[in-house]
């Protein structure tokens, strides 16, 4: 197992490398509502392991470092009482990657609230967004289309100059994620 993550990591080292991704430092936050699987990729990035994890009830950081990439990550929760506090972080934010549970369609026009919160909020007006439909290895889970379509996402692009693209996840089969921090990646300033 170490063998595969090892070559993991030299392969994300040599394609950050290639795009010239080297000496970046970035502060992003997981946003999302509660249960969308922030706190898992926050674990899995940090660990490379899957575990399960408790709910979120404070704010919480980690310094991840990928090849010179340094990434100073935020979850902040996503229950309806921490979504009152995420306004304090954004001030700092240079990447936004907002995570929806894929599976639990009931709660998609919730999510789109949130989401078009974020978008209507002014400090975050040039911060990308990385939009993660997460559990796509779940029974149930919508397609890359219908989460769109649900999170009124051509709408969304149509009226956004910000960078902000849709990527299927899988935090606990460890698929996806790595395309949309790659797009975060490019995204950021040179420092």
């Amino acid at each position: 197992m170490s063998y595969i993550w090892g070559y993991m990591k030299g392969m994300m080292n040599s394609i950050l490398g290639y795009l010239g991704l080297y000496n970046k430092k970035a502060n992003i936050v997981f946003l999302g509502l509660d249960n969308a699987g922030k706190s898992a990729l926050l674990h899995v990035l940090k660990t490379d392991r899957v575990t399960q994890t408790r709910p979120t009830i404070h704010p919480h950081s980690e310094e991840l470092k990928m090849g010179n990439l340094v990434l100073n990550t935020y979850d902040l929760g996503g229950h309806e009482t921490a979504r009152k506090i995420w306004k304090d972080y954004f001030p700092a934010v240079n990447a936004i990657l907002f995570l929806v549970d894929s599976v639990d369609t009931k709660r998609f026009p919730e999510a789109r609230k949130v989401l078009e919160n974020i978008l209507e909020t002014p400090e975050l007006s040039n911060i990308p967004i990385a939009i993660l439909g997460n559990k796509i290895d779940m029974e149930g889970a919508v397609s890359d289309e219908e989460l769109k379509a649900s999170l009124h996402f051509d709408e969304i692009m149509a009226n956004e100059t910000r960078p902000i693209e849709l990527f299927m996840t899988s935090v606990t089969k460890k698929i996806g994620y790595t395309k949309a921090l790659e797009w975060i990646s490019t995204k950021l300033p040179e420092e």
